[in-house]
């Protein structure tokens, strides 16, 4: 059984439940002060607590998606291979590979004229040799026979840390808020490619090109763009590109705008931070480089380089969130630069999870919609 299966967090419930009763039932016959009488209270005790906290654990990693199975929560994960596409069109060569269609969860449709199509894919980076899986939703026009000429505009959707990349189409819904918001003219339809910022598991390596480690900046910015312009009837020009993300996935978008500008024309940070930590998931990601430290520090880039020409959105809440008042002095530096472009979603209360970042979803794809074209 994996992970997030159901029937694991049943069955930790009811040893819970039956640790629970064990413990009120043979409490009066170990009230002893004998050793043996002591060790039984105690290891009732730890057991329950045990079985307690695994059922806490368990239902929070289904409603936020931290871990997708048991070698990814026990830093063991293997999904680094490329699968080869066995499509009808017969193709197997690519940096990009579909590995399995589905419809698009939520979205009452059997046809993905109708309906969307979510594919899971294989994608290699041709510089920086980094494979990753992720997701990529198709709309409806996709398919549609009128549009067979036309090309897309691009959102590259990250989670946060560690996350997991089926979270975004099952527990945040892009795919559906996205075909909901073309559905009814607040969006124009988008192509949305859909991965964890994690690119080097277990390590958090916030979308730096490490010297001498992973090149995740490089896979983002150059090798995803790449792989997906040779797969799909995407727009070509930087105003077809967006980027979008929550927590560690919003510090990444924010920074890939800027850093990138003529990749990304507009990036949105859900609950974003503005400087790459360093702790023990991440690892010493710069080794002594004061340039690359101080240009992954977003504080600093306004400050000691020119502003970038590109459009950010950036979200927080007053009570709730950790990042506000980091993220009201971002908003205050780049409206001192007179060219890159500062909007905002400010709660009044929500906090660092997915619930918040639901509600901040639709107005984000919405905004980020209005600011790419499709050429």
């Amino acid at each position: 059984m994996g992970l997030t299966s159901n029937k694991v967090l049943v069955l930790a419930i009811a040893i819970a439940v039956v640790l629970f009763i064990g413990t009120v039932w043979l409490w009066p016959r170990l009230a002893r002060t004998n050793w043996r009488a002591v060790s039984g209270r105690v290891g009732l005790l730890l057991f329950t607590q045990v079985a307690l906290f695994a059922c806490v654990g368990l239902a929070a990693n289904q409603a936020f998606g931290f871990y997708a199975s048991w070698a990814d929560l026990f830093g063991q994960e293997t999904d680094q291979g490329i699968v080869v596409d066995h499509s009808a069109n017969g193709s197997t060569g690519g940096p990009l590979q579909v590995v399995s269609t589905s419809d698009v969860p939520g979205v009452k449709a059997t046809r993905p004229e109708t309906g969307g199509q979510v594919q899971k894919v294989d994608i290699v980076g041709r510089k920086s040799h980094i494979a990753t899986p992720a997701y990529v939703y198709l709309p409806p026009e996709y398919f549609q026979p009128q549009y067979r000429t036309r090309t897309f505009p691009v959102a590259v959707v990250m989670t946060g840390y560690p996350g997991t990349a089926r979270a975004l189409v099952a527990k945040l819904q892009y795919p559906s808020t996205a075909q909901g918001l073309a559905k009814d003219g607040r969006a124009q339809p988008m192509i949305l490619v859909m991965l964890r910022p994690t690119v080097a598991p277990p390590r958090d390596t916030e979308c730096v090109d490490v010297p001498g480690g992973p090149q995740a900046e490089t896979f983002f910015a150059k090798d995803l763009p790449e792989a997906v312009l040779g797969h799909y009837r995407a727009g070509k020009r930087p105003e077809s590109w967006g980027v979008i993300g929550d927590s560690t996935g919003g510090y990444c978008a924010i920074k890939l705008a800027m850093h990138h500008p003529n990749v990304y024309a507009a990036a949105a940070g859900l609950s974003p931070y503005y400087k790459a930590p360093i702790d023990p998931t991440t690892g010493d990601l710069f080794h002594g480089d004061d340039r690359l430290r101080n240009r992954a520090d977003l504080f600093w880039l306004l400050k000691h380089e020119k502003a970038p020409d590109t459009s950010l959105l950036v979200t927080s809440s007053k009570v709730g969130e950790h990042n506000y008042d980091a993220t009201m002095k971002f908003i205050q530096q780049v409206q001192a630069t007179n060219l890159t472009r500062i909007s905002s979603i400010i709660l009044g209360s929500g906090g660092h999870n997915f619930n918040t970042w639901r509600r901040e979803v639709p107005p984000a794809l919405q905004w980020l919609g209005g600011r790419l074209t499709d050429h």
